[in-house]
């Protein structure tokens, strides 16, 4: 149930039979808004209708609201619609939409809140696609959480989400983990093999890598030419650094539907050719010679004729080269035909989660996509600000293992899951991070996810209390979704209903922005107005949820708690945080 939904159809029909409004398109009426205004005070619902739509109706903003508010007056469907200021609507509902809710939400349980905005609508979200060269970092963990929790937002809006993970395992970086990984298998061989060379990578986590190398060739890739190890070796590089990763992430509970390998597009066929000379018949590519970028001197440049995309055509700031000086194809050249090919496999709409130093690479992503599938798709891109790590205020030094950062495998051990995923969302994704390791492992209402874990965890308290209460006659689940709310009059149990009322337009919303923190900050008011609530019952008796004297009341509040557990739960399961029955 989602009235906002319902208020919106009412004042859509009452747009399309007023005169002053009647004549203006569908188009121009539906860009009126309905939302909670700012100040509860002011009502339970808002419209900003007479605003926008003034001056195409030729009338006085004021004037205009008021003709709105008496035609939704005469609907009788509402308890009071007021017309504030220069001409905004605010709305008071009847007591029992709110009770509606309530019961709605008890009987959808894991449903409430699940939308149908997107329409069903294939949608591919790629995130983490961290270079397969060494273990993830944080970094890459926020990343991570971000996009996994946009997916599950999406999917519970409407949308059909494919998870997918580039696995970069083409270029000169998988040739140097090739070469790092033969040092490690040599020194499982017991040779002197010294220190790790400089260019390779010198964390420790390939020393596994080397062992299994050992043990399944013996010294025979010893006494072969490089030209022949190296293709092996790159691929079980590439293998055990992927097992390592798909590790990582299952441990803070990520899994992808799709691992897209960056090597299959060079393959036979070779997709990035076949993209290429789709650009050419096209007219998209021409042989030509670019400036400088800012800030280069021009005797660093180096001033040769080059195969160009016209990707100033779509958007972006200068036209960009195809094939290196060796013929090679760029990196950029492989993107292209990576993201051709996943409008090829149905997905118009695609989101790509980044780290923030990619940003200059969007606008010449976001032409090229344009220019690939001819207008007919879009790609958006989201960015994922730094993460400080911290301890009691006090950076973190770097890991060991890692050689020059700190793992996610190290944070995840020491805090655990659920910690990761609620504070990795505790920002905007554009916003930088401070992640405290101590600060996320009290138990305090300074910790969110621990604040909003234990109002769930008291509410299965509450439930499990009230059974022994009334062990003689069970309360059954039938009679607290039929409880008869209109008892509930405090208004703190009244903000709870509200707060309630909210969620699944809170749903549509984090999902069209794209941003999931929404669902973090919601769920801590949710559980602050829920504490409130509960620790104002310890002065007032007749507010406590349990009373072995009053089953009809006791009925009614139980219902309430219920409903806010079951937000609880639903908002906690899209950000892949568990919902405890008890703390521990």
């Amino acid at each position: 149930m989602n009235i906002f939904h319902a208020f919106a159809a009412d004042l859509q029909a009452v747009l399309a039979a007023i005169p002053e409004t009647a004549g203006l398109s569908a188009e121009a009426r539906s860009r009126a808004t309905v939302e909670p205004p700012r100040d509860a005070s002011h009502g339970d619902l808002s419209t900003n209708a007479a605003m926008v739509l003034s001056k195409e109706a030729k009338s006085n903003p004021r004037a205009l609201g008021e003709a709105i508010a008496k035609a939704l007056g005469a609907t009788g469907k509402y308890a009071k619609v007021d017309v504030a200021g220069p001409g905004f609507i605010n709305i008071t509902l009847n007591s029992n939409a709110f009770e509606d809710v309530i019961r709605a939400a008890n009987v959808a349980g894991a449903g409430y809140g699940r939308g149908t905005l997107g329409g069903g609508r294939a949608i591919n979200v790629e995130y983490v696609s961290a270079n397969p060269t060494g273990p993830m970092h944080v970094g890459h963990g926020r990343g991570a959480v971000y996009g996994d929790a946009l997916a599950n937002l999406l999917a519970f809006a409407g949308w059909k989400v494919t998870r997918e993970y580039y696995i970069n395992d083409a270029g000169s970086q998988v040739d140097v983990l090739a070469r790092s990984a033969f040092h490690r298998y040599r020194e499982a061989l017991g040779r002197n093999v010294g220190p790790v060379g400089e260019g390779l990578y010198p964390g420790d986590y390939l020393v596994p890598v080397g062992k299994a190398l050992a043990e399944k060739y013996g010294d025979s890739l010893e006494k072969m030419a490089e030209t022949e190890w190296l293709p092996l070796l790159r691929r079980a590089a590439i293998d055990g650094m992927m097992e390592m990763i798909r590790g990582d992430l299952a441990a803070i509970d990520i899994r992808h539907d799709v691992f897209f390998s960056e090597a299959t597009l060079q393959g036979n066929p070779d997709k990035v050719a076949a993209t290429i000379a789709d650009f050419r018949a096209r007219n998209l590519i021409y042989e030509g010679r670019l400036p400088p970028p800012k800030g280069q001197k021009d005797e660093e440049w180096e001033d040769r004729e080059q195969t160009l995309f016209r990707a100033t055509d779509f958007g972006d700031d200068v036209d960009r080269p195809l094939l290196k000086s060796d013929g090679g194809y760029t990196y950029f050249a492989s993107d292209i035909a990576y993201h051709a090919n996943k409008f090829e496999r149905g997905f118009a709409e695609m989101i790509d989660v980044w780290g923030a130093d990619h940003g200059g690479y969007v606008k010449r992503m976001q032409a090229a996509v344009k220019a690939a599938t001819a207008g007919k798709g879009a790609l958006e891109v989201r960015l994922c600000q730094l993460v400080k790590l911290m301890r009691n205020g006090e950076p973190v030094k770097m890991s060991k293992r890692a050689g020059d950062f700190v793992t996610l495998r190290d944070v995840i051990d020491e805090v655990g899951r659920d910690a990761i995923r609620f504070m990795m969302l505790d920002r905007k994704n554009d916003a930088e991070l401070e992640f405290d390791l101590a600060k996320v492992i009290e138990q305090s209402k300074e910790n969110p996810v621990f604040y909003v874990q234990y109002a769930h965890a008291r509410i299965a308290s509450v439930l499990r209390q009230s059974a022994a209460v009334f062990e003689a006659k069970p309360l059954t689940e039938a009679e607290i979704v039929a409880a008869d709310l209109s008892i509930l009059k405090d208004e703190a149990e009244r903000g709870l209903m509200r707060l309630i009322a909210q969620f699944p337009r809170l749903i549509e919303q984090s999902a069209q922005t794209r941003e999931p923190h929404r669902v973090v900050f919601y769920l801590y008011d949710l559980a602050s107005a829920f504490h409130g609530l509960w620790n104002k019952g310890k002065d007032s008796p007749d507010l406590r949820f349990i009373n072995n004297d009053d089953r009809k009341g006791t009925l009614a509040r139980l219902a309430l708690v219920k409903a806010v557990k079951t937000v609880i739960a639903n908002g906690l399961g899209l950000l892949g945080v568990s919902a405890p029955d008890e703390m521990r």
